[in-house]
């Protein structure tokens, strides 16, 4: 076998904890989010603290709490979001479908605010189960330019997610190759704020082998390249 056919089994390994992190990640959120629901939260804010939560477990009765001045949950409270959007009354009722998500994208969202907080509320699984066939014409460059626009740093992970699903649709390229100069030039400046914001976050080579949900430096330039950005 020459060498150009000799399997990685190195980077095999990898993605596949990738995707069994990407999997634990999304069934977490997605508890979260009907429990959020179920709890008929107010503000679409207390709605993410609740899915930016979900990875912290309760304490035991054995854990010691005393003084605290560090908050729990600091990717939800270290920066007040200014898109201060209530969740739709909608909100219970999640579109399963690309026809779906465009009735619901167009009749109930009506701003940028609204319908980058109806991003982030759906998530990165859910999107890319909607859009698995396709992504609807003109709807990637219109998500690029209000996610760009209506970015907040503590967002970026979800964000991040949210871009590597859509890129594992059908027909993606194609999608990407459709969009206009504006789309592309904001597209290109949310994967800058992606990079400023994972900052120290962004792993470098075997690394991410310890922390498989992490996001390494490979993996997101492969997906400024799957983009058409590089």
């Amino acid at each position: 076998m020459e060498e150009s056919e000799t399997l990685d089994f190195q980077a095999l390994e990898q993605e596949m904890q990738m995707a069994v992190a990407i999997d634990e990640k999304n069934q977490r959120e997605n508890d979260a989010k009907f429990r959020a629901v179920h709890q008929k939260v107010e503000t679409f804010e207390e709605f993410r603290e609740i899915v930016l939560a979900s990875h912290l477990k309760p304490l035991e009765l054995r854990d010691k709490l005393g003084a605290r001045n560090q908050p729990w949950n600091t990717c939800a409270t270290k920066a007040k979001s200014s898109v201060q959007v209530e969740l739709s009354k909608h909100a219970d009722s999640q579109p399963r479908t690309a026809a779906e998500f465009s009735r619901d994208w167009r009749r109930y969202y009506s701003t940028e605010p609204e319908k980058y907080a109806f991003l982030l509320t759906l998530g990165a699984q859910l999107l890319g189960n909607i859009f698995h066939t396709e992504i609807g014409f003109g709807l990637l460059g219109e998500f690029l330019v209000i996610l760009c626009d209506q970015f907040q740093p503590e967002d970026t992970n979800a964000i991040y997610w949210i871009l590597l699903h859509l890129s594992q649709t059908r027909r993606f390229s194609l999608s990407v190759d459709f969009l206009n100069s504006k789309e592309r030039e904001k597209g290109l400046r949310l994967f800058q704020l992606l990079e400023q914001n994972l900052g120290g976050d962004l792993q470098q080579g075997s690394e991410i082998e310890m922390n498989p949900e992490a996001i390494n430096m490979r993996a997101l330039q492969q997906l400024i390249k799957a983009y058409k950005f590089n």
